[in-house]
């Protein structure tokens, strides 16, 4: 898989109240879809080539999946965010106010693109009382927890009872979610693997691992398991395309950053 574009969208100036998300929804949709961007090789300064390229992505098919990112504050969701569509880092800390979008479009094949809309939900309690508007029309979601703190990783089965309430598919059934136990680069961890083992079996995640938005480990990987996920279930098909697969932890090494 080969990416086409990214972009990096940041609401903080924008107005986050419960009237505007129920009323003007499904606007959200276009109000974030940009101008289709323009070639970055600058080595190519020919107008045709640039029509062109204007042209196949225009008429390219394209997918829309809304991916929700939750979970307690600071435990790494908007350095995740940043990681895997700017593909840098910050040390600086910001809390989400409400919501913030990204966009990435991924091309699957030279027939095939992937518009993936990506809400990093602020974890604080005062904005729970919103999430069912942020949930909507979602098709998949991550829930994260700090490795280095346990309370986090408690905490994620409340945020899954939360979503499994809010969200369905239209068969009933709960949309794809992955657990992601953040900042793995770090020397201390308060949760052993073998737990997270169970605990992913026990509530219904389609998978688990450990990542760290700071070194950009397991970032992609995750993200394009629950990609394929998606595409699976949007097909709905006997030739689905193959699943990244996800191994098991090894218990031994803790201090790997590997799939579980």
């Amino acid at each position: 898989m080969s990416f086409l574009k990214t972009q990096y969208v940041n609401d903080k100036d924008k107005n986050l109240e419960e009237k505007k998300y129920q009323d003007d929804h499904d606007k959200l949709y276009d109000c974030y879809r940009r101008p289709n961007a323009r070639s970055s090789d600058e080595n190519n300064d020919t107008g045709n080539d640039i029509r062109d390229f204007h042209l196949r992505d225009t008429m390219m098919p394209e997918k829309l999946f809304k991916v929700i990112i939750i979970g307690d504050p600071t435990v790494g969701k908007t350095a995740f965010v940043k990681r895997y569509v700017q593909k840098s880092y910050s040390r600086e800390y910001k809390g989400t106010v409400g919501v913030d979008f990204a966009l990435k479009i991924i091309k699957v094949s030279e027939t095939e693109t992937i518009k993936l809309q990506l809400w990093d939900i602020a974890g604080q309690e005062r904005f729970t009382w919103m999430t069912r508007v942020y949930y909507k029309d979602a098709h998949g979601c991550v829930i994260m927890f700090d490795l280095s703190n346990k309370n986090s990783f408690l905490n994620t089965l409340k945020w899954k009872k939360d979503v499994d309430a809010k969200c369905t598919q239209l068969d009933g059934g709960p949309i794809p979610c992955m657990l992601l136990g953040n900042k793995c680069d770090l020397p201390q961890r308060q949760i052993d693997q073998l737990d997270i083992e169970a605990f992913y079996k026990e509530n219904n995640f389609i998978g688990w691992t450990e990542t760290s938005a700071k070194d950009g480990l397991m970032v992609n990987d995750s993200m394009q398991f629950l990609i394929n996920s998606m595409m699976g279930q949007y097909n709905d098909e006997t030739d689905q395309p193959e699943l990244v697969k996800l191994s098991g932890p090894n218990p031994e090494n803790k201090k790997s950053c590997s799939f579980c």
